[in-house]
């Protein structure tokens, strides 16, 4: 999109990312089970600073921490009008980290990442294993320690999940996850 999103827009390419890549693909084996009991909450945030995104990441951990997991398990907190330059948003990620500190979430919630422009280090911009990574629009996702901690016991094999991804990843190749997402 060369346009800024409607929140509609941004929820609706987030949810296809999910659906097709991370569950489709099968690179977060425990997402699949939260997106079917719609428990997956989308938040597309307005910010144009970081400082507005800092106030919705706040706001979006109270609830998360308030509300039964049972209706909301994780949040992915979407911002297509801020962090889009991927270095901005990494030192981002240390304030967001510092913030679940601050409200005294530690062991509760963490947040993790996904940036359409997601790079590991040592590798190249267009490498395909960047793509684990990658979303439609800078998002920080929001996860319930306990929900993780069920997912691994389910899934004893959590250890195994990224080198199975990037075998995925390697397979599908970039023309693959192009025909993904046409």
């Amino acid at each position: 999109m060369d346009t800024l999103p409607t929140h509609d827009e941004a929820i609706d390419a987030t949810r296809l990312w999910l659906e097709r890549a991370v569950i489709g693909l099968n690179l977060c084996p425990f997402a699949k089970a939260v997106q079917r009991k719609g428990q997956v909450r989308y938040v597309v945030s307005d910010a144009e600073q970081p400082l507005q995104l800092h106030a919705d990441l706040v706001r979006e951990l109270e609830y998360l921490r308030d509300i039964d997991p049972e209706t909301v398990d994780t949040t992915l907190l979407i911002h297509p009008r801020v962090l889009d330059d991927f270095e901005d948003f990494n030192e981002f990620l240390e304030v967001a980290d510092d913030t679940v500190a601050d409200l005294e979430l530690d062991g509760e919630i963490q947040v993790a990442s996904f940036h359409p422009r997601f790079q590991f280090e040592g590798t190249a911009p267009d490498d395909i294993t960047n793509y684990t990574n990658r979303a439609p629009f800078p998002t920080l996702h929001l996860l319930r320690e306990a929900s993780i901690d069920k997912a691994v016991t389910a899934f004893p094999e959590a250890s195994t999940i990224f080198e199975a991804n990037i075998a995925t990843l390697d397979r599908l190749g970039l023309d693959g996850w192009r025909k993904l997402f046409p």
